[in-house]
């Protein structure tokens, strides 16, 4: 196969789900010319790996921008132009064909002529040891690779079950957006030969994505107004550039939603096809893209808060937390707590698209250098009718029954690992495995519990404090601690100290022993 034929607006390598009414075909996979004039028959994109689907979907926003002349604030009033579109029902189909005929050349995966591969850098085959380069295992996040530990597969970086084009792509994305920082290949540019590279702008961060019912919906849903100073000539996504940046200048700071949205990355790469199976990737080239400076994180998926030192950082991404922890944060301009949780941008103008739209959490839960964890993908029921602006008496509803379920969550691990120690007699005592065990039984109870009061909510303001029963819920959430606290340590109840530890422990669920006020002496 000639490396260049590989386009990805032609070539099916998007998985995903259509719409019951979509006419026939339903190709399990579609290019991205087909995605765009068909995303209103499909329903959701089915990518397994949630960062490669986050990538994907900001990838496709940038698009969707440009398609629809969206990506600049005028003429006449972004909000209006939206809805026109939507009214419409599809993308527009000139715009999409006036965007692939003026960048299709643009969109080869591999490109040895014009030396401008999609998202990659081909000037890596001369400026890295081509006989050190990552490999695939590298760049496929789920393969252990190099001294890595195994995590779903075994493999071997001497002979490497090569990827399908498809399947680099995506690996490719979530190197961009959520790759590691620290020590990486070396390149060497002008003479000097560096290898450090600066984490990817996701890279453990939980970002959130209005969803509709079709990708049409959700495309649209997750477009925020350019501010009125973007012009699109200088808002570019790479692959719009007339030339690559030069890796020893400070990086080019985003002026816009698409160079924000796909211009962010601090690693470059560049894929190696295999020439004998067509279809297959060989090798791939994984390195730092500029080697000073850092591009400020900033983007419009994300919960920003506040640090005790008060810094702003997004809120990370973490497997053992359930999306309905964050509902408050994402639905309310102010939500409680102390790191001033700040809601996602783009869900102040998603609700103009539809009240039903859902919220998708999609993450990679790691840490800031090498160390990958667990991904995060978790979804809502319809949620927008309920943000402030659309239903403000929902607002103290929402946030007090979040505040319920984490308060006895709390309580919960607080009791049992006090339990724990005064039945170890030992103060210092660790009581995680019981903590880890109460919370498996307990978060996924008041995970139900939070919907089900969520769904009798009246977001028409016709009922006072939306008929949220405080008592009930609060009766209700320590029921589910105390069901866990019994489970957890009726192991111990049958000897005279395990029973009076988790006696005296329990108390812990009602908040514990209050305080005595201290007296004043008198003077």
């Amino acid at each position: 196969m000639p490396a260049s034929t590989y386009n990805l607006f032609d070539e099916p390598w998007i998985p995903v789900r259509w719409t019951h009414a979509a006419p026939l075909p339903h190709p399990e996979r579609v290019g991205l010319r087909d995605l765009l004039l068909r995303s209103g028959d499909i329903a959701t994109l089915t990518i397994a790996d949630p960062p490669a689907h986050s990538a994907l979907l900001r990838i496709l926003y940038a698009l969707t921008a440009r398609v629809t002349g969206l990506d600049e604030s005028g003429p006449g009033d972004w909000g209006e132009r939206r809805l026109n579109i939507l009214d419409a029902g599809q993308l527009p189909p000139e715009g999409i064909t006036a965007y692939a005929g003026r960048y299709r050349q643009r969109f080869f995966l591999y490109d040895r002529d014009g030396g401008r591969p999609w998202m990659q850098d081909a000037r890596l085959t001369g400026q890295c040891d081509g006989g050190n380069t990552a490999g695939v295992n590298k760049l496929i996040v789920t393969r252990p690779a190099g001294n890595a530990h195994a995590w779903f597969r075994h493999g071997s970086d001497a002979r490497p079950d090569l990827p399908s084009a498809a399947e680099a792509v995506l690996s490719l994305l979530v190197w961009h957006y959520y790759g590691p920082s620290g020590r990486c290949s070396a390149r060497e540019v002008n003479g000097v030969k560096t290898a450090s590279a600066t984490a990817g702008p996701l890279r453990t961060a939980l970002s959130y994505h209005p969803e509709g019912d079709t990708l049409f919906e959700t495309l649209l849903a997750g477009l925020v107004p350019p501010e009125v100073t973007v012009r699109r000539s200088f808002d570019l996504c790479p692959w719009e550039r007339e030339e690559l940046p030069d890796p020893e200048a400070a990086p080019p700071l985003p002026c816009g939603p698409c160079s924000r949205l796909t211009a962010c990355s601090q690693h470059a790469l560049l894929l190696v096809p295999d020439e004998n199976s067509p279809g297959l990737v060989r090798d791939a080239y994984i390195t730092w893209a500029y080697r000073t400076g850092r591009i400020p994180r900033d983007d419009n998926y994300l919960i920003w808060q506040i640090s005790q030192q008060g810094n702003r950082y997004p809120r990370p991404a973490d497997s053992r937390r359930a999306l309905w922890r964050d509902l408050d944060a994402l639905l309310l301009h102010e939500p409680p707590g102390t790191a001033q949780p700040q809601r996602p941008k783009v869900f102040d103008y998603a609700s103009e698209v539809s009240e039903d739209l859902r919220v998708r959490a999609l993450g990679f839960e790691q840490e800031g250098q090498a160390k990958d964890t667990q991904f995060v993908d978790a979804d809502t029921p319809p949620v927008m009718g309920f943000t402030e602006q659309k239903a403000p008496a929902t607002a103290p509803a929402v946030g007090r029954m979040r505040q319920l379920g984490e308060m006895y969550g709390r309580r919960l691990e607080r009791a049992v690992k006090r339990a724990w120690a005064e039945y170890m007699n030992d103060p210092k005592a660790n009581g995680d495995t019981w903590a880890a065990e109460a919370a498996a039984r307990y978060w996924p109870g008041a995970e139900a519990e939070f919907w089900d009061r969520f769904r009798h909510l009246d977001n028409t303001g016709h009922t006072l404090g939306a008929g949220f029963d405080p008592a009930a819920a609060r009766t209700a959430f320590l029921r589910l601690a105390t069901d866990a606290y019994d489970t957890v340590t009726a192991s111990v109840t049958r000897t005279q100290r395990g029973a009076k530890a988790v006696a005296h422990a329990r108390i812990d669920l009602y908040g514990g022993v209050r305080k005595k006020a201290t007296s004043t002496p008198a003077a």
